[in-house]
């Protein structure tokens, strides 16, 4: 890797954190790893403090939104070690994002090298109990400082950390969901399959909305037909109809989810029908309508397993599985918990461990 700059903290900020009260992105640990580009290269990598990035008003970003971003997780392992779940998996995504942003990609040895020497310097702050743990945030933005939509000449790029407790307040019990009607968040050959940050500002008021109403999201539907289920505002999402377990295709428009991936490779493995196709909203007011429709859950790096109790969709509420956590979505989420804290094989490879 590039020869990297080290500047440690001269005081941790660590004790004055309540490890047992942790919300989600609140608090950071004391270093952050960080990178410029310029004339065509990436710079030397630096580790420093967590602290402020000068920036100008004139920032291309602030006005223009090229900007990309990534969201991981380490576990505090039963073995004492440190488990990143999936971690080459998501920095080919983020390089995936930056591809699609026109942002230089970065070299994927150099990323690695450096986050864990990052993890490694602050792996105090890698919470110890069950349900908690460390998130990893990789961004990159463009950093010229001038008016005009064009491609950027310069770039910055930056990993912070941070202890984390569960994403949603209700933690592992079942959401409830709203349809958005009015408001549509991606249409094919857009950016929706990549992690870009104006996908979420454009779902921040359907969001915003569906909270006001008392539901915890929203369930997206195709920009075009309004019909086709696509994603929930944070998570990818799955349906179980008699036997066969359901979730929509990757068709250009959903982001491909690390625990998407590992929930349809589980199923697999388990001998279950597993299907990556369209599903219209109709079709789960039918089968919900016939009992057929034994469980929903959302997956994402954030809530690993989200257990979806009730769907909302114009004047028709679907309640499902009588509003309780399902057999299917606490085996899933089980079998990758376990694996992420080391209390279960990882058969797949998913674990990169730092002893």
């Amino acid at each position: 890797m590039k020869e990297m700059e080290v500047r440690k903290t001269k005081q941790s900020k660590i004790s004055k954190v309540d490890f047992s009260a942790l919300g989600f992105g609140d608090v950071f640990t004391d270093h952050m790893l960080s990178m410029a580009y310029g004339k065509e290269k990436w710079q030397k990598p630096k580790i420093t403090p967590f602290g402020p990035v000068r920036i100008l008003p004139s920032l291309s970003t602030l006005h223009y939104g090229q900007a990309v971003f990534e969201g991981l997780k380490a576990f505090h392992a039963k073995d004492g070690s440190i488990n990143v779940f999936r971690l080459n998996d998501h920095i080919d995504r983020f390089n995936r994002s930056c591809r699609r942003l026109c942002i230089p990609e970065v070299d994927k040895q150099t990323f690695l090298d450096g986050l864990v020497h990052l993890l490694k310097m602050d792996r105090a702050w890698v919470p110890t109990q069950k349900g908690y743990s460390l998130y990893i945030r990789p961004f990159a933005f463009a950093a010229d400082n001038n008016l005009g939509v064009h491609v950027s000449h310069t770039y910055r790029f930056f990993v912070i950390l941070s202890p984390v407790g569960a994403y949603y307040k209700e933690g592992f019990n079942p959401v409830r969901l709203i349809t958005a009607i009015d408001h549509a968040r991606s249409v094919e050959g857009g950016t929706g399959a990549v992690k870009t940050a104006g996908n979420y500002a454009a779902s921040l008021l359907a969001a915003h909305e569906a909270q006001k109403k008392g539901f915890t999201q929203v369930l997206w539907l195709d920009g075009v037909h309004r019909n086709y289920i696509e994603e929930v505002g944070t998570m990818n999402v799955f349906f179980l109809i008699g036997d066969e377990l359901i979730t929509p295709h990757l068709g250009g428009t959903i982001l491909a989810g690390m625990t998407r991936a590992s929930v349809i490779h589980l199923a697999k493995d388990w001998g279950m029908k597993v299907s990556e196709r369209r599903i219209a909203i109709d079709e789960l007011i039918k089968a919900s309508d016939k009992g057929t429709l034994k469980e929903a859950f959302g997956t994402g790096t954030a809530a690993v397993i989200s257990p979806i109790g009730l769907i909302q969709h114009k004047a028709k509420t679907l309640t499902i599985n009588k509003g309780k956590v399902g057999e299917l979505s606490l085996k899933l989420y089980n079998a990758i918990t376990g694996i992420q804290y080391g209390e279960k094989p990882d058969k797949f490879g998913w674990v990169y461990k730092i002893k």
